[in-house]
């Protein structure tokens, strides 16, 4: 059923819901699974069903990793334990749930991530009854970046609804983050063995059982059966998926055609950055202005050689998975069945840096004392210092760290892989042209990752180093995408001027705008374009420039190691102050601000309030609340990303 129709169904199941006296709820003629009514909390509800619901929010991985572990531990206590995306869960039957634990990521400027986008948007309807959620104990737990001015607001926000709407906080809100020395499990372990002691209040061990030691290893999620090598192989291609009937999505992604594949720094350049062209003439794809295409990586085939040989696999065995509990579904994202080789190259994130739950499931298959004892160190409460210095801090790799675990790595059972490392996140990239300037093409501005750390190899991005290698005079290459709507909204008043402040690839889908608004024939588009060197990293230098001589395009420009003393976009809007606050207070301007979310962003809201002061006669605290009233109300908007 489409997202909208099963949304309309939900208000109707929540809409039956009356306050019960004692501070609990109960579904009009709801009953528990033995024919009473279900009474959450009371020993009769404790005795007809000890479940969890785990629920999370997660763009990069850690809240579903938390949210994994919770399971594990649901299921050590011998409770029926569901874990689940929020997005995934069906939120009809959320008033039936007795206990739920959300575990929430907070992404960019305070958003929650995307798969629990829709489940947002319907707990926040003003339209549903107070008292909805009196049945539900719950705990939530944030995970987040104390750096960012919206720390952990995701979870913050949750917490309250779910009072608001009646719900029993076992605990109060934990806000992991990762800033902390030892990252978000400083908070987390503490916060969980909490939990887990009211939960066992409230729902004792049944009689003769206990819990389930450490030192027995759970089973895995799916067992791995392969299929006899001489077994009909199917015909169709795993690698070339046909175009989707609807709009492509993460489930069903466009092939699309790589085009062109350019380097638009200079060779002498440090940073390699390309501007890479797709063919989606018959996607059905469309898009505008500040949206976003997300992109599926692969390993690279020298990783994916040296995993299969390190682990003892056969690369173009074929096998299907199994789930070990009724219930389970299997990965969307893997064919049935499928090869070794498909596996490990689109599937298991082998260049992720390890999480502790990988430390701790590995130490179950050691067979070597040393190595079993390390492991078990560093899955330890007390190990995670010298974890993060093992890892986390020189971005050391999965498939890194079972090159240091010889003995226990070739033990490894296979029916663990999908438990022991997770699958390959999509990237999301801004889309930097314009479906006007260029129909049926689509082109992103990548800069390729690549630093050093302790460690002797040099790190590399995933999908940027994949995206750079790929060469369209080699044949018919192909990149898995989709398309999702963006953050930054640009204004539908064809009057209405723009300012945008793109420092580096924050420029990309600024570039996408400025096409857009020169195509529908919109002047008023003024950018702050800043770089290290103008004959180095200026991106479509040559394009600006038609754009300025034609007047289609007001450009300020900031080349920070071009002279002695730095110069950077703040720099710049301060120098162009008055027309920077004529455009704001004559003509109604929006501000659009994109880049690295490290130091920029302050130093940008600083510029602004210098201008709002020094040309609009401003005090400084009513500059800061009329930047805070621009953000409000979508004048002000920014894209940031670390």
């Amino acid at each position: 059923m489409a997202p909208t129709a099963r949304g309309q169904g939900w208000m109707g199941d929540w809409a039956g819901i009356v306050p019960w006296q004692g501070g609990q709820a109960l579904a009009q003629g709801a009953q528990s699974s033995c024919g009473c009514p279900w009474i959450p909390g009371s020993a009769q509800g404790q005795m007809a069903e000890r479940r969890l619901l785990v629920l999370f929010g997660s763009q990069t991985g850690t809240a579903q990793d938390t949210a994994e572990r919770i399971g594990r531990e649901a299921k050590r206590r011998h409770l029926r334990c569901r874990v689940e995306a929020l997005d995934s869960c069906d939120v009809a039957n959320l008033i039936h749930e007795p206990l739920v634990v959300f575990v929430c990521a907070t992404t960019g400027q305070g958003d929650p991530p995307d798969n629990m986008k829709m489940f947002w948007r319907f707990l926040f309807r003003k339209s549903l009854p107070a008292g909805s959620l009196c049945q539900l104990d719950y705990a939530v737990l944030g995970l987040g970046d104390s750096s960012y001015p919206k720390f952990n607001f995701v979870a913050k926000k949750l917490h309250k609804r779910l009072l608001q709407l009646g719900g029993s906080p076992l605990l109060p809100v934990a806000l992991g983050d990762d800033q902390h020395d030892l990252g978000p499990d400083a908070v987390v372990d503490p916060w969980l063995v909490a939990l887990w002691d009211k939960i066992l209040a409230l729902y004792p061990l049944p009689p003769g059982l206990e819990i389930v030691s450490p030192n027995v290893c759970l089973p895995p999620k799916y067992t791995l059966h392969y299929l006899p090598e001489d077994s009909p192989h199917p015909d169709s291609d795993l690698l070339q998926p046909s175009a989707p009937r609807a709009a492509p999505c993460e489930l069903h992604p466009f092939a699309a055609h790589v085009v062109s594949n350019q380097r638009v720094t200079a060779q002498s350049h440090f940073q390699d950055v390309r501007l890479i062209e797709f063919d989606i003439a018959g996607s059905g794809i469309t898009f505008s202005a500040g949206d976003v295409v997300m992109i599926q990586p692969q390993n690279c085939p020298e990783d994916v050689q040296q995993f299969c040989q390190l682990l003892c696999l056969e690369p173009h065995r074929r096998f299907v998975l199994e789930p070990t509990e009724p219930g389970t579904s299997l990965p969307p994202l893997l064919p049935q069945p499928c090869t070794i080789q498909y596996l490990v190259t689109h599937y298991l994130d082998i260049s992720c840096v390890p999480r502790r739950s990988f430390f701790e499931l590995l130490a179950y298959f050691s067979t070597n004392e040393l190595e079993r004892e390390k492991l078990q160190e560093f899955s330890s409460a007390q190990g995670q210092e010298e974890l993060y210095s093992y890892c986390n801090r020189p971005r050391r790799t999965t498939l890194e760290a079972l090159w240091d675990f010889p003995h226990t790595t070739c033990a490894i059972p296979a029916d663990y892989l999908l438990d022991l490392i997770p699958r390959i996140r999509p990237r999301a990239f801004s889309i930097a042209s314009s479906m006007l300037a260029h129909p049926e093409r689509m082109q992103i501005l990548v800069a390729v990752v690549r630093y050093k750390t302790r460690l002797s190899k040099p790190r590399r991005g995933l999908c940027s180093t994949w995206l750079a290698s790929l060469n369209p005079e080699q044949g018919d290459v192909r990149v898995p995408l989709w398309v999702k709507k963006g953050g930054m909204k640009f204004p539908a008043d064809p009057a209405t001027p723009v300012i945008m402040i793109g420092p580096g690839t924050g420029v990309a889908p600024f570039r996408a705008a400025i096409q857009e608004r020169v195509a529908l024939g919109r002047r008023g588009n003024c950018l702050f374009f800043g770089c290290r060197h103008k004959s180095k990293d200026f991106y479509c230098q040559t394009e600006w420039e038609e754009l300025v001589t034609k007047g289609l395009l007001t450009l300020f420009t900031a080349f920070s190691r071009d002279q002695e003393e730095k110069v950077y976009v703040q720099h710049r809007i301060r120098e162009n102050g008055r027309l920077v606050w004529e455009l704001l207070s004559s003509e109604n301007a929006h501000v659009y601000l994109a880049g690295n979310a490290k130091e920029m962003p302050a130093a940008v809201a600083e510029a602004l309030k210098s201008v709002l002061q020094l040309e609009g006669g401003l005090s400084p605290s009513e500059a800061e609340e009329h930047l805070t009233a621009l953000e409000r109300s979508q004048r002000f908007q920014s894209e940031t990303w670390s």
